[in-house]
């Protein structure tokens, strides 16, 4: 069974900052909360192949996977597939870029078999997906927004 996702959010930051910071994949572990280490291990023309690691769990497992993902400045979307796959019989994602009153519009969106071995079905999944995402978003929404005010000069300032 085909699960997907959708998710989204608005950042209010310019968007070249969301862009940017969100395409900046070494600075991952400090834009989002669950990734200890996101490193580059391959470059094959405007595709990255990345390995992401995430924080230990609750019962101290350390996940990690490795993605091809390939940003498209001209149409602000990013479209990236697990490589490893883990207990998925596939992912794939799809980041796109929007602007809107108030900012800049961050969707994900993830499509996903599960694979029959996996512990979780498809729809238990797509929950985790799902609540996860909406924390994420906001995490990036919040430091993104942090670093623009950090970054504007202060009124008055001459």
């Amino acid at each position: 069974m085909v699960a997907r996702t959708d998710n989204a959010i608005v950042i209010d930051a310019p968007m070249d900052v969301v862009w940017d910071m969100t395409n900046d994949i070494e600075s991952w572990p400090e834009l989002f909360t669950e990734y200890s280490r996101a490193e580059v291990i391959e470059r094959s023309g405007d595709t990255l192949r990345i390995r992401l690691t995430m924080h230990p769990d609750p019962d101290g497992t350390v996940w990690s996977w490795v993605s091809d993902r390939t940003p498209d400045p001209e149409t602000r979307t990013v479209r990236s597939h697990r490589v490893e796959t883990g207990p998925f019989a596939y992912m794939n994602l799809e980041w796109t870029y929007r602007e809107v009153p108030g900012g800049v519009e961050l969707r994900w969106r993830q499509e996903f078999e599960m694979k029959p071995q996996a512990p979780v079905d498809e729809a238990a999944m797509e929950e985790r997906i799902n609540r996860n995402s909406r924390v994420q978003l906001a995490v990036v929404r919040d430091r993104i927004e942090q670093r623009v005010r950090h970054d504007a000069p202060s009124a008055g300032r001459k």
